[in-house]
């Protein structure tokens, strides 16, 4: 079973410093029927304006990645890391029993745009921790390239929760396929393109739930860069 969440459905904020659009309910967006998929609390598409970001605020219990798309981010906080990020970059922040951080446009003349993705840990109360990893973008090229996992491993960020993020950049007519661990479930987010996932369509913008398949079959239609995410 495959749903498809078009992109002209989702909702849309527009703050000025800020557009985002997020998957699931957000901040004062709340939709009873979009809270969540598995472990996966938001996906936000956001951009920000140069030199503007989110000052600082706490966060405790949560799995907290940040893929950076387009523009350079600067992440801070009180367990003294300080860190700038750009495409090719993964930022992981496990909050445990409690972190403070700052999330900005680190440029101040270019816009910023990434994926806010939160995540429900698989144990609470740990002590909270961050890690900045970087990938090799040339290995995108049609292929499903983890970049955050619940193992890690060199030029992938660990997270802790047994799930596994993918990013891929698909040509114009090439496959993929991606075959599914029974019990598993998968979110689909298309970057940019059109593609064919088994049998449904999805254009940029567009997001996929996935649940008790046996595989997932990709096909662009169009140049295509997307995020697949296993989940337990």
């Amino acid at each position: 079973m495959i749903d498809v969440f078009p992109a002209a459905e989702r909702h849309s904020a527009d703050l000025g410093w800020l557009r985002s659009q997020p998957s699931f309910s957000f901040g004062g967006y709340n939709d009873p029927n979009r809270t969540g998929f598995s472990v996966m609390r938001v996906c936000n598409d956001d951009y920000l304006a140069p030199g503007k970001g989110f000052g600082a605020h706490p966060h405790s219990d949560m799995e907290i990645v940040s893929i950076v798309l387009d523009g350079f981010i600067r992440h801070e906080d009180n367990l003294g890391n300080s860190v700038v990020s750009s495409f090719g970059e993964v930022q992981r922040m496990s909050a445990g029993t409690g972190v403070i951080h700052t999330e900005f446009n680190a440029s101040e003349e270019t816009e910023l745009r990434l994926l806010q993705l939160w995540f429900m840990p698989a144990e609470r109360g740990l002590a909270p921790s961050y890690e900045a990893s970087s990938f090799d973008p040339n290995k995108l090229h049609n292929a499903l390239l983890p970049v955050v996992s619940g193992q890690g491993a060199e030029q992938i960020a660990s997270i802790g929760q047994d799930m596994t993020i993918y990013l891929s950049k698909l040509e114009q007519g090439k496959q993929l396929s991606y075959t599914v661990e029974p019990g598993r479930k998968q979110f689909i987010y298309v970057i940019e393109g059109l593609l064919q996932v088994n049998d449904k369509q999805l254009e940029t913008g567009d997001t996929a739930q996935a649940a008790a398949l046996n595989e997932l079959a990709f096909q662009a239609d169009s140049p295509s860069f997307f995020m697949l995410i296993d989940l337990p």
